[in-house]
């Protein structure tokens, strides 16, 4: 087996619900992060890609007919690189990544650029088809920006639930009140703010037009200040606007290849494992761990060993969860912030966290990382890194 290494790692700033990203189609900000990931790698002969794969969870609007393929048309990659979408839902751009990085390993490709997209903003409202002519009464519009749409009513009730309930039932079953959330979702801030102003996203991050940084992360935030928001999900729940990732536009790119590839550019990490798990559908919040630790058993390390771990910030409960379940020090977590700052455009959060993984092991000096993400209907991924730059 080869090995398969991650070069480079782009993503667009990640802009608010109906925010500075709002009108840009999801194709075309998988086109800036295309080009700004294949400006990375100078010696990399565009014909020589061997595949596109993106990540998108929703496929219902713009992003629709394969919106790997279409992004790689715009972005001026020759007709003859091909592109596939995968859908794994919030996992899908992670998901992308390990799909690049087993191809790289069986031989059947030499460079993938992989990574995700998704405009929640522009995520369309559907109408299902009449099951026959000429029907009567009304027919009602359903968003597909998030959640669950056109359940399936032999799915059980408990499965369905929303997200947030799904969470604050993991609250409960956890022990994890709303103050540790709040104290949780101010430091994401905070260290995203901070992050930002030391420069750390200035060669991770290309604008989109005159966008040039996240629109959510605010700096001032504090638990004081997140303590007076009102529960979202129940009167006395715990979760709130706040201590959850909002709805987000942006769209990431990796470039994995194998050692012998010509592209300009020493390799940032080598992909060293990977792990999917999965739970019952409510409890998805919680399917990060298992999927971490069969990604460091892949990689034939432990937990002593991890300097640094991203985990996609769904929710602070979720991720509060996880932390504790891994026993790792919350020092080493998001030390650059996560997604309750920065966002969570679904299909483009997984290679976001990968990219964010290889420069902070890079930056700090440390060999091996974990990324990891939850995933709607009760799935976990996550992958391990190994520094070599």
């Amino acid at each position: 087996m080869n090995d398969a290494y991650l070069f480079a790692a782009v993503r667009t700033p990640f802009g608010r619900y109906a925010g500075a990203l709002a009108g840009k189609r999801p194709d075309d900000l998988a086109v800036v992060a295309l080009r700004g990931l294949l400006d990375r790698a100078p010696d990399l002969d565009p014909a020589t890609v061997d595949d596109v794969i993106l990540g998108c969870a929703n496929g219902a609007g713009e992003d629709n007919r394969n919106v790997a393929r279409m992004a790689g048309l715009l972005a001026g990659l020759p007709v003859s690189v091909p592109g596939v979408t995968v859908n794994r839902l919030c996992g899908s751009s992670l998901q992308a990544a390990m799909d690049a990085s087993r191809l790289i390993e069986t031989g059947d490709a030499q460079v993938v650029v992989a990574g995700g997209v998704e405009s929640m903003s522009r995520a369309p409202w559907v109408l299902p088809k009449p099951s026959r002519g000429f029907p009567v009464g009304n027919e009602t519009l359903v968003s597909t920006t998030l959640g669950w749409r056109l359940v399936n009513p032999r799915m059980p009730a408990e499965w369905t639930v929303s997200l947030g309930e799904c969470n604050e039932q993991l609250a409960d079953d956890r022990g994890i009140g709303r103050d540790r959330q709040d104290e949780f979702a101010a430091r994401s801030h905070q260290r995203a703010a901070a992050a930002w102003d030391a420069g750390f996203y200035d060669d991770l991050v290309v604008p989109v037009d005159d966008v040039t940084r996240d629109e959510g992360i605010r700096p001032d935030a504090t638990a004081t200040s997140l303590a007076g928001l009102r529960p979202a999900f129940r009167p006395d729940g715990t979760i709130t606007a706040g201590n959850a990732s909002p709805l987000n536009d942006g769209a990431a790119a990796l470039l994995i290849a194998g050692a012998e590839a010509s592209v300009g550019r020493a390799p940032l990490a080598r992909i060293a494992g990977r792990g999917v798990s999965a739970l019952a559908p409510q409890q998805f919040g919680f399917a990060p761990v298992e999927a971490a630790d069969r990604a460091l058993a892949a990689a034939g390390i432990g937990w002593s060993d991890v300097g640094a771990v991203e985990l996609n910030e769904a929710f602070a409960v979720q991720s509060l969860a996880c932390i504790d379940a891994w026993d790792v020090d919350p020092s080493i977590v998001n030390t650059r912030g996560g997604a309750i700052a920065i966002g969570h455009p679904l299909g483009a959060s997984g290679a976001r966290v990968l990219g964010t993984l290889a420069h902070v092991l890079v930056e700090r000096g440390e060999r091996w990382g974990v990324a990891a993400i939850c995933i709607g209907v009760g799935q976990g991924l996550a992958v391990v890194l190994e520094n070599v730059a």
